[in-house]
C-alpha cells in the first residue's frame, strides 16, 4: 500500500472541496444571459433584465441598473463595476433564487460618502461604493446568514454583516470579513 504523506493528504483534501465551487463556477459561466433584478428601497424602482447575453455585456442593461443604483440622496450616477454584477448573479445563483436584491446602498458619491462618514463609524472614509465595487443588499425570503455565507464561499471580495441593520455589504475588493 502507497503511503500518502501530510502535506499530499492536505492538498487531496483542499482539491476535493474545491470541486463542488468549480462546478457550480463553471454553469455559471456556461450560462448563455445573466438577469439580475432589483428593488432600491429608497426610491422605490424596480428592474429586471438580462445585462448579459452570449458573452457581451448589454450596454442599454448597464446604463438602467447604473441609474437604480445611483446615489439615491443628490441622483449622481456613476458606473457599476460589472464584477459587482458578476458576483451578485453568483450569490442569486448559489441561493436558487430570482427574487429582487433590496438595495439599501449602491454607488455613493464622495460627498454623501463623506455625511455618513460623519454620521457613523461604520461608513469607511474610502468606501468601494464610491468606486461602484459595493453594495448594500438583503434578499426577501432568504436568511441574511445564508446571503453571507454564500458571499463568504465565494471569496470575490469583502463581506460585511450587518444584521441589526439587516442588510450584508458585499465588494469586489480585496477578500476579507468583518461584522457591524
Amino acid at each position: 500500500m502507497k503511503h500518502i504523506n501530510r502535506r499530499k493528504f492536505l492538498k487531496l483534501g483542499m482539491l476535493a472541496a474545491a470541486l463542488p465551487l468549480q462546478a457550480s463556477a463553471s454553469a455559471w459561466l456556461a450560462a448563455p444571459e445573466r438577469r439580475l433584478s432589483f428593488h432600491n428601497l429608497h426610491t422605490g424602482e424596480n428592474v429586471s433584465l438580462p445585462y448579459w447575453v452570449q458573452g457581451e455585456y448589454v450596454p442599454e442593461s448597464l446604463a438602467e441598473i447604473n441609474h437604480v443604483l445611483r446615489d439615491f440622496r443628490n441622483n449622481q450616477v456613476a458606473s457599476i463595476d460589472v464584477r459587482l454584477l458578476d458576483l451578485l448573479d453568483r450569490v442569486k445563483a448559489e441561493l436558487g433564487t430570482a427574487k429582487p436584491f433590496q438595495v439599501i446602498s449602491g454607488y455613493r458619491s464622495p460627498a454623501t460618502n463623506h455625511l455618513l462618514a460623519e454620521r457613523s463609524s461604520g461608513v469607511a472614509k474610502h468606501s468601494l461604493h464610491m468606486e461602484g465595487k459595493a453594495i448594500d443588499i438583503r434578499l426577501p425570503g432568504i436568511q441574511l446568514a445564508d446571503v453571507r455565507r454564500t458571499g463568504l464561499k465565494l471569496q470575490s471580495g469583502g463581506v460585511g454583516y450587518y444584521p441589526a441593520s439587516d442588510f450584508v455589504h458585499l465588494d469586489v475588493g480585496r477578500v476579507r470579513t468583518w461584522a457591524g
